[in-house]
């Protein structure tokens, strides 16, 4: 199929346009960055290839391995390697907790306003 060669062309294009980084010892990427493409390369890699696109599947699979070399050696801070993927993971999910936790608080406070509200008598209908 000829839509196969276009997506590795695609890749191949990512793939030089990244390698700049990964020669720039200096560079620093975030991970909030780097590891949602580094995840969305290996989702498409796995996902072509499910559809028989065998160059587009290599091809992605290129750009992920791209992007977990940036995530491993071009992340701020003094660790490298895949450390920096178990460092981003527990920061989402403390992030996550943080904002599960004041979701939970602010509709609780919703709630006892509403309910609040509703008993003195506002919010009905002179019907």
């Amino acid at each position: 199929m000829w839509q196969d060669l276009v997506f590795l062309a695609g890749s191949a294009l990512s793939i030089v346009f990244l390698a700049p980084t990964i020669r720039d010892a200096t560079a620093q990427v975030p991970l909030g960055s780097s590891v949602p493409s580094m995840t969305i390369g290996t989702v498409y890699a796995a996902t072509y290839a499910t559809l028989g696109m065998t160059f587009s599947a290599l091809g992605s699979l290129g750009v992920a391995t791209m992007w977990s070399l940036i995530v491993c050696y071009r992340a701020p801070g003094s660790e490298t390697g895949p450390v920096n993927v178990v460092r981003f993971a527990g920061r989402m999910a403390r992030r996550g907790r943080r904002i599960c936790g004041t979701a939970a608080r602010y509709g609780h406070r919703v709630r006892r306003d509403d309910s609040q509200h509703s008993q003195s008598g506002h919010g009905r209908s002179a019907d």
